[in-house]
């Protein structure tokens, strides 16, 4: 805009520049001359600025723009001026003439909705705005890209399929069966599954066709039951054998406890050498020879032999020893190949024991297989190391045999229901093995001895 500003009035500075009023052409005597201000103070920009010149030429260039629809000094003569020969255009008296020897004038009401201006109207930006064009002309874009490449949206996949079942013959449905006819299929409404007859299509548009779960997601954890049963020797009336059997669990159990103790202590103990009479000595003796005093010892052979310097740089090769090192490494080599040839043809004669060597080696792959699909079961029933504790195993309840009561009455209640259920959680891997957080007091416990008013004498 400042821009623009700045050609009118350069062209309006030019000698041939036409004012429509009077006064703009710099002719008037009277002006007023300026006071001198100091403008380097923003309080006197406002105030000592005269603009009425700059504000009279902006209005007169304005109303030539709306009269005339642009500055009359750029404007060509053919625009402004013609050439009157008296002569009318019969196309133009035929327009302006309805009834013979009679003109048609427009209306006054016309004339007044005229528009009276030579400046366009400004263009309306609001008509050729749409919401979101460029997230759709960017979705426009890739899709475009997509389909060049042969990739089509989901949408136009189905739509195709569906062409193409349609094409085919293949259970269309394309009038449906209107919902009071007497000979329509029956359907449960309170049936688990979907009815056989529904539009796998409507099912997946409207979310009644659930996703197909992984597989992974239908294996359990554990193969371990929620709830294992006590062994026969955990009755309160158990059968001999089956209690003695029980006791030597709890024994094995117990052995291992102590042998793991033992060699934790075995490991953790302190090895405390006995001193000697040569350790006792050199205790004492320390500190009293000094070390100029120990002679160094001489080799046996002397120093006659010793080489003292550089070692003797190695002579340079002739062209006849490079020659015949060249022709040795080529003779190698055609050994090597010809070895490789002698080993190839030998192979064929040893079919019968290579076939042996395959057959061993499939039978022992087969083995390591099945070895390792046995292991991989039993971890199934094994806990995991789902956390930074490693699952233990709770203690056996088991009573002895001078413990055992006869009767309900008589019987003492063992273990918990509650550490039960939370051992089997961590047991079948639903839970991270945990442990009991420990309370560590923050401050010591301060101990006053109160004393009551009666025992002051």
């Amino acid at each position: 805009m400042a821009a623009a500003r700045k050609n009118k009035r350069v062209a309006a500075s030019q000698p041939g520049f036409v004012t429509l009023k009077s006064g703009l052409d710099g002719s008037n005597s009277d002006v007023k001359r300026r006071k001198r201000v100091n403008k380097n103070k923003k309080k006197n920009w406002n105030k000592f600025s005269d603009i009425q010149d700059v504000e009279e030429f902006l209005d007169d260039v304005r109303l030539q723009e709306k009269a005339v629809g642009g500055l009359i000094a750029e404007k060509p003569d053919d625009s402004l001026f013609f050439v009157d020969t008296g002569e009318k255009d019969k196309d133009t008296q035929l327009q302006t003439t309805i009834k013979k020897g009679k003109r048609s004038k427009p209306l006054r009401i016309d004339l007044i909705l005229q528009p009276d201006s030579r400046i366009p109207a400004p263009k309306n930006v609001l008509v050729f705005q749409q919401p979101n064009a460029k997230k759709q002309r960017r979705m426009a874009e890739k899709a475009a890209k997509l389909a060049a490449m042969g990739v089509l949206p989901r949408r136009e996949k189905l739509l195709q399929l569906r062409m193409a079942a349609a094409a085919a013959g293949v259970s269309v449905k394309e009038n449906p069966v209107a919902n009071n006819n007497p000979e329509r299929g029956f359907y449960d409404l309170w049936s688990a599954g979907t009815p056989e007859t529904a539009d796998p299509f409507y099912l997946e548009q409207t979310k009644k066709k659930l996703v197909k779960r992984p597989d992974r997601l239908n294996e359990k954890p554990s193969v371990l039951p929620a709830i294992e049963v006590v062994a026969p020797g955990g009755s309160y009336n158990p059968d001999f054998f089956s209690h003695q059997d029980l006791l030597r669990e709890a024994h094995e159990v117990e052995v291992k406890k102590l042998k793991a103790e033992k060699k934790l202590a075995r490991q953790l103990a302190v090895n405390e050498d006995i001193a000697t009479k040569e350790s006792s000595f050199k205790e004492q003796v320390e500190g009293l020879i000094e070390e100029g005093d120990i002679e160094p010892e001489e080799p046996e052979g002397g120093t006659e032999d010793t080489v003292i310097g550089p070692t003797a740089t190695q002579e340079k090769k002739t062209e006849k020893q490079r020659k015949k090192e060249k022709a040795q490494r080529i003779k190698e080599l055609r050994r090597k190949a010809e070895r490789q040839m002698v080993d190839k043809q030998q192979q064929l004669f040893q079919l019968r024991s290579i076939r042996t060597k395959l057959k061993e080696q499939e039978q022992r792959t087969k083995k390591r297989q099945a070895q390792r699909k046995a292991n991989q079961e039993a971890q199934k029933s094994m806990p995991r190391r789902l956390g930074r504790l490693k699952f233990q195993e709770p203690d056996l309840d088991v009573q002895l045999s001078n413990e055992l009561a006869g009767s309900l009455r008589s019987l003492k209640p063992e273990g918990s229901i509650l550490k039960d259920r939370f051992k089997s959680l961590q047991k079948r891997n639903l839970i991270e093995p945990r442990e009991r957080a420990k309370f560590k007091r923050k401050h010591k416990v301060k101990y006053s001895e109160k004393r009551a008013f009666r025992e002051i004498q």
